[in-house]
């Protein structure tokens, strides 16, 4: 096992076999002693990378007004009401957006909405709006989003997040695993104690065990 988590990254980095596009760079994640069939236990959470994603985040705002205006400059599609109405009929279109979305944002009012039109779609996916209350400002929010993952085991043991690209360097990598770990450890009922591993890799390369 590495040293250390920006030599476990290195060591992931410098083994990667060379191929003709650019690899993301992703944490497996091994759980233990914990009922993840009791979704309290389950871990569900975003976390803000430092360093940023290293890809494209896709992201679409349900907003109406100003707040739509304002997040055509920065998201990647905006939704009205009406909008959200045609999908309700159209499913194979809204499943084919709530795949390729990494995240959803919606004015708070209009959670309603979204959940009566879309709920059946995007709740099993995981991709229910993150509510975008009066105050807050559209442009921070989806910029924010922009640098985050999500961080979800469901039932399963041992899950997957992505934490950069294989161009961005070790330190940055392993700044964003170091807050990921955080955030898992805070979280977690026994904290350290119920990770069991923690192993990097890019997309087609080996994986290399990160020390916690």
């Amino acid at each position: 096992m590495a040293d250390s988590i920006e030599d476990a990254v290195t060591q992931a980095l410098e083994t990667a076999p060379a191929r003709n596009f650019r690899e993301t760079v992703d944490l497996a994640i091994n759980l233990r002693d914990l009922d993840l069939n009791d979704p309290s236990n389950r871990v569900d959470d975003e976390v803000v990378l430092p360093a940023g994603t290293g890809q494209e985040t896709q992201i679409v705002v349900i907003a109406e007004g100003e707040t739509a205006l304002r997040a055509e400059d920065v998201a990647d599609r905006v939704l009205s009401g009406s909008d959200l109405s045609d999908l309700a009929s159209e499913e194979g279109e809204a499943k084919d957006l709530a795949d390729e979305t990494d995240f959803f944002i919606a004015e708070a009012d209009m959670m309603q909405d979204v959940a009566s039109n879309l709920g059946r779609i995007l709740g099993p996916r995981g991709k229910m709006p993150t509510p975008l209350q009066p105050d807050d400002d559209v442009v921070e929010t989806v910029n924010r989003m922009k640098n985050t993952v999500q961080i979800r085991s469901r039932d399963r043991r041992t899950f997957h997040t992505r934490v950069g690209a294989q161009d961005m360097t070790a330190d940055e990598i392993s700044d964003n695993i170091d807050v990921i770990i955080r955030r898992l450890e805070a979280d977690l009922e026994k904290g350290p104690l119920n990770i069991d591993a923690i192993y990097v890799k890019t997309t087609m390369g080996p994986s290399v065990e990160v020390p916690v």
